[in-house]
């Protein structure tokens, strides 16, 4: 196989159809291993430590974000503080129809579709390329999901795959909830999966040809004092990482209109936060971006309407 075909292949098959993927959402042992007010004390205690870096920060929002890339094993966390009531936040993201409406804001995310019949439930992520593209050409990732815990002042849901593309396994997403105040919710995003030698082989190939130049948001230091904003695999989980959380909020944001108007509002609403950070989050432009969430809106309903959920 030729140079550009091979290097055209990495681009679509493992940035947009894996990199896109690493959204959603550390493992979040450090917060869910113990269901309930013990887990919400330790989210809480979180907040504590982080309020500072929570009101002064790079992303002008009240959002922190945490990434590791250490053998083998990417990581990222993310906090943040909406205002909308914890009630309201509770009831929508504990649906799996509300996480397809979430993650297909995404660019790279072509359809996502549920089952609620099964036990666990389960949604189906299609990944892709930043234009249009019909899902029969995505990737799908299944995962499981489950509602883990939720209680008055406590959310916790789970979305696990085993196995993912290019040998990646161990995929885990998580949400954690729990209220603020009367008006405001703190939330934790989190992200996990395990890579072997040919994700990172083909990975670190796409980041020194197509990918080279594309950063995330954290600041590393060199051993000579020297900074900048993170590259590579991390940079590409922040920077995915980063749009998943905006469309969760911009989720939140619209459920105050009816609901035939909520999906224009979204992906107008979702383009235009993610064009505050132009340096990280800059594809396309917007009247590219609407016109093929439109066409991938029509295809995933296609999709769902044969599930019968």
């Amino acid at each position: 196989m030729k140079r550009e075909p091979m290097v055209r292949f990495i681009s679509t098959r493992i940035v947009a159809g894996f990199l896109g993927l690493a959204l959603l959402f550390p493992s979040a042992a450090g917060f869910a291993a113990d269901p309930g007010s013990d887990a919400e004390r330790a989210l809480l205690a979180k907040y504590t430590s982080i309020r500072d870096k929570l009101e002064k920060n790079q992303f002008g929002a009240p959002i922190y974000l945490e990434s590791t890339d250490s053998e083998g094993r990417v990581r990222v966390d993310m906090f943040g503080v909406v205002p909308h009531p914890f009630e309201l936040a509770r009831e929508a993201l504990q649906s799996p129809a509300s996480w397809c409406d979430i993650t297909s804001l995404h660019l790279n995310i072509k359809a996502c579709t549920f089952k609620t019949s099964t036990r666990p439930q389960q949604v189906t992520l299609y990944s892709g390329r930043k234009y249009y593209q019909p899902p029969s050409d995505a990737f799908p990732l299944k995962f499981t999901f489950t509602v883990l815990s939720q209680t008055p002042r406590w959310l916790d849901v789970r979305l696990e795959a085993e196995e993912g593309p290019f040998r990646t396994k161990d995929h885990r997403i998580a949400l954690q909830a729990s209220p603020l105040g009367p008006g405001s919710t703190l939330l934790h995003f989190s992200y996990t999966y395990s890579q072997g030698t040919m994700a990172r082989l083909a990975i670190n190939s796409y980041f020194s040809t197509l990918g080279h130049g594309k950063v995330g948001f954290s600041e590393v230091t060199e051993k000579g004092g020297e900074q900048h904003l993170v590259e590579g695999v991390r940079g590409a989980v922040e920077r995915n990482t980063m749009r998943y959380y905006l469309a969760l909020q911009t989720y939140l944001d619209t459920l105050k209109y009816p609901e035939s108007q909520r999906f224009e509002q979204r992906i107008s609403r979702w383009y235009d936060l993610t064009a505050r950070y132009p340096k990280q989050l800059k594809e396309n432009d917007k009247s590219s971006y609407l016109a093929a969430k439109r066409m991938e809106h029509n295809r995933q309903m296609e999709l769902q309407n044969k599930l019968g959920n």
